[in-house]
C-alpha cells in the first residue's frame, strides 16, 4: 500500500497501562525506523484516566482522536477499588471499551494463542498435552449476543426481591460476517474451524450451527465441525492442539479465550485485534493485551509488556498491510523469550539460563533486537 503517514490513537488509560504502552511505543517507533515507514501517535487519556482529567471514561476529545486516526491502539481500563464509586453504565469497560466497540462496529475480535517452545515450563498443562505446540486463533463476534442485546435491566420485584435481566440476541447477518472473518483465518492456517455454540439448549445456538454450517459451504478447503461450548472448555484443557480456528459468539468467546489465554503461560504474553469492516482496502482495527489493569503491580517495572507490544504486529499487520514489519516485531520478542529474558508472569526459578527483567528491560531488548 503507499507509503502515507499512519494515524495511530494510543489510549494507555489505568493500571499498568501507561507502562507497558510506553514500551510498545519505542518498539512501534523502532519498527517504523527501519522499515521507513511515517507513523504519527497520539496519546490521549481514556478509563479512569479519562474520568480524572475530563469527568468521563472516553472523553470527548479521545473519541475525537479515535474517529481522526487509522487505527487504535488500547492499554486496559477499570480499577477495581474505583469502579464501585460510580453508577455501573459510567464505569470503564461499559462507557469506554464496550461504546468504542459499537462506536467503530468492531464486530470481530482475533485473538492468537501460542505457547513458544522457551516457554513450555509456564503452561499449565503438563508436557504431553502440549504435544508439537500450541497454537490457536479465537475468533469472537464483539457487537451482538447477550453483551448488548436489549432488555438489559434489574427490576424491583417486590419482598426485597430483584429481578436482573439480560438478552441474548443474534442476527443472520451478524453471524454471517464473523463466520467469514473466521473461515478466512482458517484458510490462512491449518484449515480447521470449530464453532462452538450451545444448540442444544438455545435458539441462539440452532441459528448459530445453521448460518455457520450454511456458509461453511463457500469454503470446501477449510474442515468445519461444531462444539458445544462446555465440551470445548474441555477439549481445550485436554487436548488443546486439536484446535486450529475457534469461532465464538461474544460470550462464549470472552469465556474460552481467557481459558486459551493461560495455555500460552501468561496473559502478559498475548495480543488482541478487533476489527470492524474493510472500506478501500483500509480495516480500521482496535488494538489491545489480553489481560487487564494489574493495579497491584502498576507502577513497579514488573508488568510484561509483550502482549502490548505484539498488539502493534496484530495492527501494522491488519489495519495497514505491513507485514513485513509485523513479522519482525513477533521475531524480536521471540529472540528476546529465547535469550532467556523474562519478567515475574513467566519466570521459573528451575528453568536454566533464565533472567528476570523487569517491563522496561524487556522493551529495551525487543526493541533491540528490530
Amino acid at each position: 500500500m503507499q507509503m502515507n503517514t499512519f494515524k495511530i490513537a494510543a489510549l494507555a488509560g489505568d493500571g499498568i497501562g501507561p507502562e507497558v504502552m510506553r514500551e510498545a511505543l519505542r518498539v512501534l517507533h523502532a519498527t517504523a525506523n527501519k522499515f521507513a515507514f511515517q507513523l504519527s501517535v497520539t496519546q490521549a487519556p481514556v478509563g479512569w484516566a479519562g474520568i480524572d482529567t475530563a469527568g468521563k471514561a472516553l472523553p470527548d476529545a479521545t473519541l475525537a482522536l479515535c474517529r481522526e486516526s487509522d487505527s487504535i491502539l488500547f492499554g486496559s481500563v477499570g480499577l477495581p477499588d474505583r469502579d464501585p464509586t460510580i453508577p455501573k453504565e459510567e464505569r470503564p469497560e461499559r462507557a469506554a471499551l464496550l461504546r468504542i466497540r459499537k462506536e467503530f462496529g468492531l464486530f470481530a475480535n482475533l485473538r492468537p494463542v501460542s505457547l513458544p517452545k522457551a516457554l513450555a515450563h509456564a503452561c499449565p498443562l503438563a508436557k504431553e498435552r502440549q504435544g508439537d505446540g500450541i497454537d490457536i486463533l479465537v475468533v469472537r463476534e464483539l457487537t451482538g449476543g447477550m453483551y448488548f442485546g436489549q432488555p438489559k435491566k434489574t427490576e424491583d420485584i417486590g419482598g426485597g426481591h430483584h429481578r436482573a435481566t439480560d438478552t441474548m440476541v443474534y442476527t443472520t447477518s451478524e453471524i454471517e460476517r464473523i463466520a467469514h472473518v473466521a473461515f478466512q483465518s482458517a484458510r490462512l492456517r491449518r484449515k480447521k474451524l470449530t464453532s462452538i455454540d450451545k444448540a442444544n439448549v438455545l435458539e441462539n445456538g440452532i441459528l448459530w450451527r445453521e448460518t455457520v454450517t450454511r456458509i461453511g459451504k463457500q469454503y470446501p478447503d477449510v474442515s468445519l465441525e461444531h462444539m458445544f461450548v462446555d465440551n470445548g472448555a474441555m477439549q481445550l484443557m485436554l487436548r488443546p492442539t486439536q484446535f486450529d480456528v475457534m469461532l465464538c459468539e461474544n460470550m462464549f468467546g470472552d469465556i474460552l479465550s481467557d481459558e486459551a489465554a493461560a495455555l500460552g503461560g501468561s496473559l502478559g504474553m498475548l495480543p488482541s485485534a478487533s476489527l470492524g469492516a474493510t472500506t478501500g482496502g483500509n480495516t480500521f482495527g482496535f488494538y489491545e493485551p489480553a489481560g487487564g489493569t494489574a493495579p497491584d503491580i502498576a507502577g513497579k517495572n514488573l508488568a510484561n509488556p509483550i502482549a502490548q507490544i505484539l498488539s502493534c504486529a496484530l495492527l501494522l499487520r491488519h489495519s495497514f498491510g505491513l507485514n513485513e514489519p509485523a513479522l519482525a516485531i513477533e521475531q524480536a520478542v521471540t529472540r528476546a523469550i529465547n535469550s532467556g529474558l523474562r519478567t515475574g508472569d513467566i519466570f521459573s526459578p528451575n528453568e536454566p539460563n533464565a533472567r528476570k527483567v523487569g517491563t522496561r528491560e524487556m522493551g529495551d531488548a525487543i526493541a533491540a533486537a528490530i
